[in-house]
């Protein structure tokens, strides 16, 4: 009787000591952790870096000029005088203009890829579009110098600035000189590349409706055309708005692109012919030969305004983005 209650007051003993065993790698498991919260703080402690330094880099700038900065046009080097609101309505114009062509595009081509492809084709069709949302942007901007400029001017510019009649509102929008350059075509270059980053991200979206949902409508008799725009397409409405903005975003901060074709011209564009600017691609012009002083602070200034531009349009998609996960 003594030996039975031995063994079993034994073997809840054992159970303990087994349980403190510790597993293999705890010994790391707080180094990993330091690691992982040095690697997020570093990339806060980045970011806030490129805000102080942009802020104090571009204060001589709003100091000197004041609210004039963000309401004026005028980009005089020479006489130091610098306005920003030329370059401001330039990037939300074109990348305005750019959304408009590419969203509509980028819905098709996704919702083809996931209720309308056939099967041995989704593969393929799908890394098409993630290659071409990989093409760096100099490329795109090169190809629209020389090869879509001159077709764009000949097929587009030309025959609307002949066919709009004297004094109307169109002969208003299609002014300008018919090179092939302008808001028009740096737009729909815009929208060339950002069209396969919407595109892909819808489909990411689109694929994570359940099958059930689409089952189920399919067996009440809708057809393809119902099922996307009264299922799918409300099931994945917040996330689509995200994927939206963050093409928004990219359009937003595009440089090297917009820069060989938007024709860099600093006041207000009066048509969408005329040639404009963005803030990205004035930086990119003029920044390598600014004299230091009130044109360099004027230039980083700038960038500051892209910067809380493009923050707030992120942000707010990945807001959005959020929202969908949680549904």
């Amino acid at each position: 009787m003594t030996e039975v209650a031995m063994t079993a007051a034994a073997q809840p003993q054992a159970a303990t000591d087994q349980r403190r065993v510790a597993p293999k790698g705890s010994g790391l498991e707080v180094a990993f952790e330091y690691v992982c919260f040095a690697a997020a703080t570093l990339l806060l402690a980045a970011l806030g870096g490129v805000l102080v330094s942009l802020l104090i880099g571009g204060w001589p700038a709003f100091a000197h000029f004041g609210v004039s900065f963000f309401t004026s046009s005028t980009w005089d080097p020479v006489n130091d005088e610098f306005g920003v609101a030329g370059p401001i309505v330039g990037t939300v114009v074109t990348s305005l203009l750019a959304l408009l062509l590419a969203v509509p595009t980028a819905f098709g081509v996704a919702f083809f890829l996931v209720e309308l492809c056939p099967g041995p084709l989704k593969r393929p069709i799908g890394t098409a579009v993630e290659l071409l949302a990989g093409i760096p942007s100099i490329v795109y901007g090169m190809w629209g110098l020389f090869v879509f400029a001159p077709v764009f001017s000949k097929f587009v510019q030309l025959p609307l600035m002949t066919a709009a009649p004297p004094g109307s509102i169109w002969e208003k929008f299609t002014q300008g000189v018919p090179n092939g350059t302008g808001i028009l075509a740096a737009s729909i270059i815009l929208a060339v590349m950002v069209l396969p980053f919407i595109a892909a991200t819808m489909r990411e979206l689109l694929n994570t409706v359940p099958a059930q949902v689409r089952e189920s409508a399919y067996g009440l008799g809708a057809t393809t055309g119902e099922v996307v725009m009264k299922v799918t397409l409300p099931y994945v409405r917040r996330g689509v708005i995200g994927a939206i903005m963050l093409g928004l975003g990219r359009a937003l901060g595009e440089t090297m692109a917009v820069t060989f074709i938007i024709g860099n011209s600093h006041g207000f564009p009066k048509s969408l012919f005329d040639a404009g600017s963005t803030i990205a691609s004035t930086i990119a012009n003029e920044f390598a030969e600014a004299a230091p002083g009130l044109h360099t602070a004027s230039l980083i200034a700038s960038g500051l305004v892209l910067f809380i531009i493009t923050f707030i349009v992120l942000a707010l998609a990945r807001m959005m983005l959020g929202r969908q996960r949680s549904v």
